[in-house]
């Protein structure tokens, strides 16, 4: 059964792209997000296996979300942190947060969240 993923992030053009890219390998995008009241909607609608959110996400904080994504909600979905940016300008906020890893953008693939979920080598 495919992964079913929902992608948060304020940019639009990286919603199309992310989408079209992981919807190429396989992966269900069940939905996007530009906020983190429409990432809570969308989650709690569409029940996604996996959520991908910006750390930037614009006015926002990914890792906030992240947090209320995780946060009592055992079962819930596994949250992997994507950004533009390298994991080392946010190393020690990645390992503090509730995710299950970090992908740069440009190396998402389904192979790389399998990697971090522990379903592939």
């Amino acid at each position: 059964m495919p992964l079913r993923c929902l992608i948060v992030d304020d940019s639009d053009a990286f919603l199309a792209t992310a989408r079209a890219v992981l919807e190429r390998d396989g992966v269900t995008v069940v939905g996007v997000a530009s906020s983190t009241a429409q990432a809570l909607r969308q989650i709690q609608a569409l029940r996604p296996d996996i959520v991908l959110i910006d750390i930037g996400l614009g006015e926002e904080s990914g890792f906030d979300l992240a947090r209320l994504v995780r946060d009592g909600h055992e079962g819930g979905p596994d949250v992997i942190l994507i950004s533009a940016h390298a994991e080392a300008d946010y190393a020690e906020l990645i390992a503090a947060s509730p995710a299950a890893g970090f992908l740069a953008k440009p190396e998402l693939s389904a192979r790389a969240i399998g990697r971090i979920l522990g379903h592939t080598p």
